[in-house]
This record gives C-alpha cells, sequence and structure tokens, in this order.
C-alpha cells in the first residue's frame, strides 16, 4: 500500500470534539515542512534546469489531475501578476480541462494520451519542461504526459508524495516529499496538497528570482491590477528613491511598474 493510502495515525474521528480535530489536523501539517527539507536536494537540482531554459525563450508546464491539477494551475495563473512575466511562460494544464478546475472530470485522469495531446495546443517544444504533479505518483494522465515529453527531449520532472513511484522512475528530476498517512485516510488535498503548495511555491518564486524578476525582496515588476497593488508600488517608490506619495503614485501610473520606474530614474541621473 503506498503511504499516501496508509491508514491515518488517528481513528473514530466522528467522535472527537471540534478542538481536538482541529488540533490533531494541525499536528499533521506541522510535519510537512521536514518532509520538504528532506526532499531539498532534489528540488535544487531542478530549479537552475528551468531557470536555463526560460533563458533560451522556452516555457514550464505543470500538468496533474483533480487537486494536483488544481494547484498546478493556481501556481501558473499567480506568475503573471506576482512577477511580470508574460502569460503562457508557465502554465497550468489540468486532466478534463478548464472546467474541472471547480468540478471533477470522471475519469479524465485515466487518459494515458491526452496530457501530451493537450501541450500540443500549446506548441510544445525541445525548449519547455514539463513537471508532473501527483500525489500517489500513478496517475496515467500525468505520467503519460511526462513520459512523452522525456521521449521527446525535455527536461522533465514530478512532485510526488510517495517514494518510488512510476511518476518519479519516469522523469529526469524526481521530487518525493513523503508526509505519511493523511488525517483522514487517502485525503490527499491535505498534508499532501499543502506540501505540493509548498513545493510550487518555492519553485516557481526561487526560478523568478533567478530570473531578476525581484530587486531586494521585492517584487518591482508586478502588474498594477488593484489599488492595493497601486499602493503597495507607491510605497516601494517613496522607500526607495526617498519620495513622497503624490510624486511616487504620479510616476508609478506614469511608467507602468516599480522597476520601470527606477531604470528611469537611475538613467537620467547618470546622463
Amino acid at each position: 500500500m503506498s503511504t499516501t493510502e496508509s491508514p491515518s495515525n488517528f481513528d473514530n474521528l466522528e467522535e472527537m470534539s471540534v478542538r481536538d480535530i482541529l488540533v490533531n489536523i494541525n499536528q499533521e501539517d506541522s510535519t510537512v515542512p521536514k518532509a520538504i527539507m528532506r526532499a531539498m536536494p532534489q528540488i535544487e537540482a531542478l530549479i537552475p534546469e528551468i531557470v536555463n531554459q526560460l533563458q533560451k525563450g522556452g516555457r514550464l508546464f505543470y500538468i496533474g489531475a483533480g487537486t494536483s491539477g488544481r494547484l498546478g494551475v493556481v501556481d501558473a495563473s499567480e506568475i503573471p501578476p506576482t512577477f511580470g512575466m508574460p502569460h503562457g511562460v508557465v502554465i497550468g494544464l489540468i486532466a478534463g480541462g478548464d472546467h474541472a478546475i471547480r468540478k471533477a472530470v470522471e475519469f479524465a485522469e485515466d487518459d494515458t494520451e491526452q496530457a501530451w495531446k493537450d501541450m500540443q495546443e500549446h506548441q510544445i517544444n525541445h525548449k519547455d519542461v514539463v513537471i508532473g504533479i501527483a500525489a500517489s505518483g500513478r496517475t496515467p494522465y500525468v505520467i503519460g504526459g511526462v513520459k512523452a515529453a522525456k521521449e521527446k527531449g525535455l527536461i522533465t520532472g514530478c512532485i510526488v508524495c510517495n517514494r518510488n513511484s512510476e511518476l518519479a522512475k519516469n522523469v529526469t528530476f524526481p521530487i518525493e516529499v513523503v508526509v505519511g498517512p493523511e488525517f483522514v485516510t487517502g485525503s490527499t488535498r491535505m498534508k499532501a496538497g499543502t506540501a505540493q503548495k509548498l513545493v510550487l511555491n518555492m519553485i516557481s518564486t526561487a526560478v523568478m528570482i533567478q530570473m531578476g524578476r525581484v530587486k531586494g525582496n521585492k517584487m518591482v515588476d508586478m502588474q498594477l491590477s488593484n489599488n492595493k497593488l497601486v499602493d503597495r508600488g507607491t510605497r516601494m517608490l517613496m522607500e526607495e528613491l526617498s519620495i513622497g506619495r503624490d510624486e511616487a503614485e504620479k510616476l508609478l501610473k506614469e511608467h507602468g511598474s516599480v522597476r520601470k520606474v527606477i531604470d528611469k530614474i537611475r538613467k537620467d541621473a547618470r546622463d
């Protein structure tokens, strides 16, 4: 039996008080960062490969089903607003298509050929990187997708929560975060999902920093898509350039990003 399907460390959940349920879930969740730390060398090995391919004009594909697929879609969707990268550089694909983000599509994950077909719709090529996401490590949609990608010479990786899974055996850079049995037996949206989300955060953030999309500790390329982000960008400029709010906000709206303002001010200072 796989670790993710192993019986919970707790039983008679329905007899627990609300507090006991919450405390025990939290106790289980607290083990996730330790599991990720054990997988750190695997995560570290994949980051430079992604950066190298993106610098060549490649893209990063996440493929998954169910919760794993949704997590990939979420991470991909946050890259343009957070780091100012063009849409389509990081792409999240879920078995069953976008409809499956909100409602499960029966048996979509069982098609071994569909993931590659989905990637072909985006003109996938040898410059791209494919990361399969599956807690179990045995989802046919994901395995079929990474196998096809690897056969075509693409760099492949995965995020799984079982050791020695079929998915891990079919990629060049496996990431195995073994978090143990779930609080509710087999409910991998819990610890496994948390682990996958944290690893995805680490991968995409590290890649974007390496790509020069962060200055100091600030998101200087973020899209100014709402008042909160305009305010954040204004405060960044006030701090960086030692100017007042009105001037900072005016410059930000004029140039469209924190980076562009800073680059323009420094260029003018040099000239």
